[in-house]
């Protein structure tokens, strides 16, 4: 920030691995003590803060909802899918997702939603596969809870 880096015009700092809504909270809280009284914009140097602190609805799925977005645009486009083999749209297509956080999670939720098949996920210290296909809700659930997905009892 002292060598204006960072700032709502300069560089909008967003959630990544390891952070979330409380410490966008905190570097905004932060921001503002330092720079709010010269600076009307200070609440927007970063995004994913929590609603109640200047963050929006929708923020969290963001990201995931870009990713399914640029995939069913090329999965639309005839010159990629005559380079690839691929048939069109995103309905019977099989999804394995590598990373299970805000980003892949909402993304498989995005695909899933459109017809695709989410057959494997991957993360950091483990992975489930199943050519039928998954209910993302119920896969976040279970890690959400043990933290990985050892012993999911519907993966193969």
């Amino acid at each position: 920030m002292k060598k204006n880096f960072i700032g709502p015009a300069v560089d909008c700092l967003g959630p990544d691995m390891g952070t979330g809504e409380q410490v966008m909270s905190w570097i905004k809280d932060m921001y503002v003590a330092l720079r709010g009284e010269t600076d009307i914009n200070a609440e927007g140097c970063c995004t994913g803060k929590f609603v109640s602190q200047g963050g929006i609805n929708g923020r969290t799925e963001s990201t995931g909802l870009g990713i399914f977005y640029g995939t069913k645009e090329l999965l639309n486009t005839e010159s990629f899918l005559k380079k690839t083999g691929l048939s069109y749209g995103v309905a019977n297509k099989n999804i394995i997702v590598q990373g299970f956080g805000n980003v892949g999670f909402w993304a498989a939720k995005f695909f899933a939603r459109d017809g695709a098949k989410i057959v494997g996920i991957v993360e950091h210290n483990s992975a489930i596969y199943n050519q039928d296909g998954f209910d993302v809700d119920d896969v976040k659930n279970f890690f959400n809870k043990n933290g990985s997905f050892y012993g999911y009892p519907k993966a193969h």
